[in-house]
Parts: C-alpha cells; sequence; structure tokens
C-alpha cells in the first residue's frame, strides 16, 4: 500500500510539476487561486485512491480528470489519450471507414453539420441539422464528440442504426447504414453549364483540394468559361490552409482574407491574399447553406466582405473557432479552442455563420414512387438496352452521365438563382461601358435615352429565358 501511494505521489508531482509551467503565463492573482485549487484536486485524488470501493490506477484517476476538464469548456475542446491523439493525426489524410458525416455538439445535442457527397450517409437521406438523438438504441444525451466518433465509425460492410431529430419537420426517422471507407472527391463537376458560366464544387478542404482547384479554373479558362458558379453548400471545411489557398485565387495581394482574436496578442493574427500573377477576376456566385461551415465559411465571408462574389443561399452553420493541438508529454494532447474566426469585416464567424446576400431556400423535388410492376417493366427494358450495346460504349456511358449531373444541376433552384444574377451582372456591365460607373459616362439607348431599371430588368428576364431545359 506504501509503495502504491508513493507511486501516486510521485505521478502528480509531475502532474503538479507541469501545471507550473503552465500557470508561469498568467497573472499572480490567478496563479494564487489556481494553487489554492489544486490543493482541494489534489487531496480529492488521494482520498479517491485511498478509500474508493475498487483499486483505480493512478493513470486512469488523472485522465478521467482531464477528459471531464476538458468537456466544461466547449464542444471542441477535448482531451485526447495517445491512441486518440494518433487517430487525430490522421484524420485529414481523405480516406476512412464510417458514414460519411460531420458532426459537431450543438445546444447540448450531436448535430450532423453535413452528410459528404456520394456517402452512405448522403444516399440514406441524412441532412445537415439533423440530431442524433440515439445509436444502436442507446441515448447520445452528454455524448462527447470522440466517443461519438468512436461509436458510430466501425469496419466497412458492418450496419449501425442511428435515430434522428429533424427540427424542421418535427420528424423522429431511424436509419440502417452500412458502413464504407470513405473516398473523398473534394473538387466535383467542373464544367460550363450555360452561356459561358461555369461551376465547381468543393466538398472538403483536404492536402490536395488546392491543387486540384486550380487545374479546374484553368481547365474551365480554356474552355471559355467567363463566369462562375462555387458551390461550398454541405462543406464542412477541412484544412484551414487550404481554404486560404483557395480564397486566393480570387483575391489580389494584400487584401484580408480572415483574422483571428484570443486572450493573448500572439493569439491574434491577420492573413492577407499573397496571390501576385493568377488572379481570377471572373463574376461570381458562392452556394451555402447550413451544411457549409469553418474553411468554407472562411472563403464565403472573405469573397462576400471583399466584394468579390454575391453569397447566394442560406445560413451556413457557425463553426469559428480555433482548435490548436497541443502535444502532452506521455504521448496524449489537448485539443484546446484558442481563439475565434473573423471576417474582413470584422464579424465573428462562431455560433452566426454567413448571411447570405441573396437568401434562397433550396426546393427539394420529392421522387416519385414506382409501382413494382413499373420497376419490373423498366428493369426488362434495360436489360434489353444492355444486351444490345458494344462493349467499346465506356466513353458514351461516361458521356450520359455528365449530361444527366449537368440537367440536375440546372434543374436545382439555387443554381438557377445564381446564373440569373450572373446574367443580370453580364448585362448591367454591358449597360455600364464593359463596367466603367454610370457616373463617369451615362449609357445611352438606341432612343437616346438613358436605361432605366426596368429596361435592365426586360434584359435579364430575356437573357434567363434563353437555354432553358425543355420540359418534358
Amino acid at each position: 500500500m506504501r509503495n502504491k501511494l508513493l507511486t501516486f505521489s510521485f505521478i502528480f508531482v509531475i502532474f503538479f510539476s507541469l501545471t507550473t509551467i503552465a500557470v508561469s503565463q498568467i497573472s499572480r492573482q490567478t496563479k494564487d487561486d489556481l494553487y489554492a485549487q489544486i490543493e482541494l484536486f489534489s487531496y480529492t485524488l488521494t482520498t479517491i485512491q485511498a478509500d474508493y470501493v475498487e483499486e483505480l490506477k493512478p493513470k486512469d484517476l488523472i485522465y478521467g480528470s482531464l477528459k471531464g476538464m476538458l468537456n466544461t469548456l466547449d464542444p471542441h475542446s477535448q482531451f485526447l489519450d495517445p491512441e486518440e491523439y494518433l487517430e487525430l493525426k490522421t484524420e485529414t489524410q481523405g480516406k476512412f471507414g464510417g458514414l460519411g458525416i460531420e458532426i459537431s455538439i450543438r445546444d447540448g445535442l450531436l448535430t450532423i453539420i453535413t452528410p459528404i457527397e456520394g456517402t452512405p450517409a448522403w444516399e440514406a437521406g441524412i441532412q445537415p441539422g439533423d440530431r442524433i438523438v440515439k445509436i444502436e438504441g442507446e441515448l447520445t444525451r452528454n455524448i462527447t464528440l470522440n466517443d461519438a466518433v468512436k461509436k458510430l465509425r466501425g469496419d466497412p460492410g458492418t450496419k449501425i442504426n442511428i435515430t434522428i431529430l429533424r427540427e424542421k419537420s418535427f420528424e423522429i426517422k431511424d436509419f440502417e447504414i452500412v458502413r464504407e471507407i470513405i473516398h473523398i472527391q473534394d473538387v466535383k463537376y467542373p464544367q460550363i453549364l450555360k452561356d459561358k458560366i461555369a461551376y465547381i464544387r468543393l466538398t472538403e478542404f483536404r492536402e490536395d483540394s488546392a491543387k486540384e482547384f486550380r487545374k479546374a479554373l484553368d481547365d474551365l479558362k480554356e474552355q471559355g468559361a467567363e463566369s462562375l458558379i462555387l458551390d461550398l453548400r454541405n462543406n464542412p471545411g477541412g484544412l484551414l490552409n487550404v481554404a486560404i489557398d483557395i480564397t486566393e485565387e480570387f483575391l489580389p495581394e494584400g487584401e484580408l482574407i480572415v483574422s483571428t482574436k484570443g486572450r493573448r496578442d500572439s493569439q491574434n493574427t491577420e492573413t492577407r491574399s499573397t496571390n501576385r500573377n493568377h488572379l481570377f477576376d471572373w463574376p461570381m456566385v458562392v452556394l451555402i447553406n447550413e451544411g457549409s461551415a469553418s474553411g468554407s465559411e472562411i472563403l464565403a465571408g472573405a469573397l462576400k466582405d471583399n466584394k468579390r462574389a454575391i453569397i447566394l443561399g442560406t445560413q451556413s452553420f457557425g463553426k469559428g473557432s480555433v482548435q490548436s493541438v497541443i502535444p502532452l508529454p506521455d504521448g496524449s494532447g489537448l485539443r484546446l479552442t484558442t481563439s475565434k474566426y473573423f471576417t474582413p469585416s470584422g464579424v465573428s464567424i462562431h455560433g452566426k455563420g454567413i448571411e447570405p446576400d441573396i437568401i434562397i431556400e433550396k426546393i427539394e423535388k420529392e421522387k416519385e414512387e414506382e409501382s413494382e410492376s413499373q420497376k419490373k417493366i423498366e428493369t426488362i427494358f434495360e436489360n434489353v438496352e444492355k444486351h444490345d450495346e458494344e462493349m467499346d460504349d465506356a466513353d458514351s456511358e461516361k458521356d450520359d452521365k455528365a449530361q444527366k449531373t449537368k440537367k440536375r444541376l440546372l434543374a436545382d433552384n439555387q443554381v438557377q438563382s445564381a446564373i440569373s444574377v450572373l446574367k443580370g451582372i453580364r448585362v448591367y456591365k454591358n449597360h455600364t461601358l464593359g463596367g466603367h460607373n454610370l457616373a463617369d459616362k451615362k449609357t445611352e439607348t438606341d432612343d437616346g435615352k438613358e436605361p432605366t431599371k426596368e429596361k435592365v430588368d426586360e434584359e435579364i428576364s430575356e437573357e434567363n429565358k434563353k437555354d432553358q431545359p425543355a420540359e418534358n
């Protein structure tokens, strides 16, 4: 017993020494109060070690107290044991087993920031903002993010049952989802939709995203693109430096992208564009929704405040805090919120999100249910068509898939609105002599008069009527 107490005392002395180093950076009054509380902490630990009904390892007690301490701060701060710390360092590799969702704790509830497109969760119908209230029949009350991730992940091919609360429609829904290895494609569907209006979807910011995004922009430029719809809907963020690199594509050198503010001067930073010679100055519309978070909010906020793009859609998630990962001597670590992100105009992202310039709710088209007999008939004819096709029609199949994607995007009401905005900008530029302000020189119509707002609106309407997809 004496040896055990000596061992425990030795561990606590090390813990106390580390604490002394940490508190050297805080005020004298706070130090005095902290030391007084550490005495209480020490007394509690030794009492548990001596009198608890079961014998406990000192390491387990220390780890448990650290987890509780970090959990009281905010949903994003946490203590990581060595195994968890190792897992954290591999999170941004772009491949992992699970459902394909980004989660957070919001208002004390386990909340889905967004399902990742093309993953099991996406295919199952999970939506941004859904609250996970049960995992395998167990309530998620007071669950930590780390514990939630552990429960949701598993071997590929295994099933998991979750229950969600969808607050918008006041529904509770059960889902059975099969886990898969998640392969993330960051840059999707780069193409020209119509009238030299390009489209790119960014699903997340990972290691190679900036390079892939630059390539997509260059390819679209070669194809004759003159404006861009950047789709950040359901983009949960990722690597901050990558989000900044992509933002720089559209902002000249010196323009402010994002700032951080914390308690200490060293935590207050400003990040500005360093782009000198590869600037895309196309008119832009950025699409966001409640599934857009963190890095995507920084990108959207920077383009909005620098008057570089029109933001369209719905309010973003509001994940705007900075977590610093701090290694500890035994291989464990802290994930600690040390500052918050602010847009160039000084608006805090955290808890508020980015407000669009134009609010357009997404209209989801309900799928028509087919009868069993209809499905069988369709299957028969599909098999006949497959039989008639030659083996070397892979290119044709690829083209067909691209056409379907384009048709789906053109039927998206938020994309349609973005196209209308860009056409409006084009018409406005035409009436201001290629971008010169009306104050510099008045533009006249054919009858010698300055164009009225009604005239401009009429031309925008005519532009939007062109190339509309035919109704079938």
